[in-house]
């Protein structure tokens, strides 16, 4: 259940293959659920996976660094395929498979992707008892620490669901656009 391996298209997949099930169920988080970082890092690398950035993203992470979209995308960012062909862009790795953000620490917490601020609320997690047992099995930090309203949790998984990775002719075109305009 690692975040960046399962991320978001085991999330679709499964929310394909399961939603009109659980649209018609109660959530089984009514009152709330238990979670606290444990700061363990297991969600931030240890093995392959993707962090794949929004357009909102990409424009916090490169107002955090102080970085252009080139720049950004040239020095920490890699291309991914996704659905039906295309591309988006995501987060490269370090070589021990930790997310290039990471260094004891996330080195752009306050700024951090969706993806990962919204962990472990995502829609397919949360879908049923069994996915969120599941996935705390490998998160030491869920089923502990305080406990998420409902309100809270559905915060979260709407936000998950909203953010949508950029594609890469979105990138390209920002890239393009800024650097037509900044020569004028």
């Amino acid at each position: 259940c690692n975040r960046r391996t399962f991320g978001r298209t085991a999330g679709k997949l499964k929310m394909t293959e399961n939603s009109q099930n659980s649209q018609k169920k109660e959530p089984f988080y009514l009152n709330g659920l238990h979670f606290g970082c444990q700061r363990c890092s297991f969600c931030c690398g240890h093995s392959p996976g993707f962090v794949y950035l929004s357009e909102r993203d990409l424009k916090a992470l490169c107002s955090f660094k102080k970085l252009s979209v080139k720049d950004f995308v040239e020095q920490y960012c890699r291309w991914a395929d996704y659905y039906y062909g295309t591309q988006v862009l995501a987060l490269k790795e370090q070589k021990n498979y930790d997310c290039i953000l990471w260094n004891s620490g996330c080195s752009c917490y306050e700024a951090r992707p969706v993806q990962c601020s919204t962990w472990p609320f995502w829609s397919w997690m949360i879908e049923s008892k069994e996915s969120w047992e599941d996935c705390a099995k490998e998160c030491p930090g869920m089923n502990k620490g305080r406990l998420w309203t409902f309100d809270e949790i559905e915060e979260n998984r709407i936000a998950y669901e909203k953010n949508v990775p950029i594609h890469k002719e979105e990138v390209l075109k920002i890239i393009t656009n800024y650097e037509q305009n900044y020569k004028k």
